[in-house]
């Protein structure tokens, strides 16, 4: 049992409140407001369906807690405390949060809610490591920041000498104190996302398929703060329903990290049907492939999207050779980003792991690039052996069916599967 001490009559106030940190937005220039403005909005809009919340920036934090108009004393419960960490940890911009206990008071108070804190923490009877680390923000207070550190640590050494033992380097768990106009105390650190708030790069479209990489490049771009539309071609019945309710699957994981997506499904059947008896065996991924970035390209210039978003890595297959991916471009007129061009599929494999889209990946229901493919298709193509295998084609014909026959589905994202991060 961990061991008792007798309670302080005197005890402070304390509010539960989110410590929020950012990191990249802090090396930004005159618009730097322009980029915190936005992740705030984003937070704001992730929590709208929990409630009302006071979000209040400085410096390179946010604190975030209950309206206290409502909520006095700030979250009510540990799941409360989870359930907006779950979501506010997916935003990007983000680099971590932690559970803060918020008090006012000087040297005592913070002697008193430190142990009541480590006694909570020690209610398990486990015997842990542990060291303080302090930060004085307010100059006028009469204790130096290893003195605080040094009084704190002796006293939980002293008040729980059976379960805690110092240790300098990788302890147990840190207690982190800061004194400034009020004074924070906490010990928890949930790692975040990183990144650009997404609204603050501008709007692309991304070609997803019902593979790993397509959803991994989408959410590498949102990391970047780049706002997604996404495309998928659909072959029925070469392709199956449940292969476009895989792909709705992928797009509502992504929307997760990077918000309301727009998915525009395009009928491809006749399209690659024509392909097929019009081009020769070795050159139909490359010509699918061209017909494919033609569509999105004019549906990107329609529809104000700045660039094209593909999983492509540089060699990973044959229509991912230097030669097939320059032969590829020759049809865009917009930038095409290519966040896997230079990755090894294990770390794409890793990231899609890490985010959760791997498991509906790897699903059993191919996508139309994976139908009328020759066995020994060319790896080397140039724009020459394009232009010749498209020559019997009607492509302005071919782009207008593809862009005629779109379908589209408003995808927003789903927090209940969401993986939880407890909290201290």
């Amino acid at each position: 049992m961990p061991e008792q001490h007798a309670a302080t009559p005197s005890a402070p106030t304390r509010e539960k409140i989110l410590l929020v940190r950012l990191g990249e937005i802090t090396l930004k220039g005159m618009n730097r407001h322009k980029f915190e403005q936005q992740v705030i909005r984003n937070m704001k809009h992730r929590l709208k369906d929990l409630g009302h919340f006071s979000i209040l920036q400085s410096h390179s934090r946010i604190w975030l807690e209950p309206d206290p108009a409502t909520s006095p004393e700030g979250f009510s419960d540990d799941d409360q405390v989870d359930q907006v960490i779950n979501r506010i940890k997916d935003v990007f911009g983000v680099v971590s949060i932690s559970p803060v206990w918020r008090f006012s008071g000087g040297i005592e108070a913070i002697e008193t809610t430190a142990v009541d804190y480590v006694g909570q923490l020690l209610s398990d009877g486990r015997k842990r490591t542990f060291k303080v680390e302090s930060r004085r923000g307010l100059k006028s207070f009469p204790f130096q920041s290893p003195e605080i550190s040094e009084r704190i640590g002796g006293l939980l050494f002293e008040r729980f000498s059976s379960q805690l033992t110092v240790q300098v380097k990788n302890p147990d768990f840190i207690l982190y104190v800061e004194v400034r106009e009020k004074n924070y105390l906490y010990s928890s650190i949930i790692k975040a996302h990183r990144g650009l708030p997404v609204g603050t790069s501008g709007h692309g479209l991304l070609l997803l398929s019902g593979g790993i990489d397509s959803p991994v490049a989408g959410y590498l771009m949102a990391s970047r703060g780049m706002m997604l539309d996404a495309m998928y071609f659909h072959a029925y019945p070469f392709t199956s329903d449940q292969a476009r309710e895989k792909v709705v699957e992928l797009a509502r994981l992504i929307a997760r990290y990077a918000g309301r997506i727009r998915l525009h499904v395009v009928n491809f059947t006749e399209i690659q049907i024509t392909l097929r008896d019009f081009c020769p065996p070795e050159m139909m991924t490359i010509v699918m492939r061209r017909m494919m970035m033609r569509i999105a390209d004019r549906f990107a210039g329609q529809n104000q999207l700045k660039a094209l978003i593909t999983g492509e890595s540089l060699g990973q297959v044959a229509s991912q050779t230097l030669e097939a991916l320059v032969t590829t471009d020759q049809i865009s007129t917009r930038p095409v980003f290519r966040p896997l061009i230079g990755l090894d599929k294990d770390d794409t494999v890793s990231i899609a792991r890490r985010i959760g889209t791997f498991e509906t990946s790897i699903l059993p229901y191919e996508d139309c690039c994976t139908v009328f493919v020759a066995k020994h298709p060319k790896t080397h193509p140039s724009l020459a052996d394009a232009l010749e295998a498209e020559k019997d084609l009607d492509i302005e014909a071919l782009v207008t069916q593809g862009l005629a026959a779109i379908e589209t589905e408003i995808i927003t994202p789903r927090y209940d599967d969401c993986p939880q991060d407890g909290a201290l």
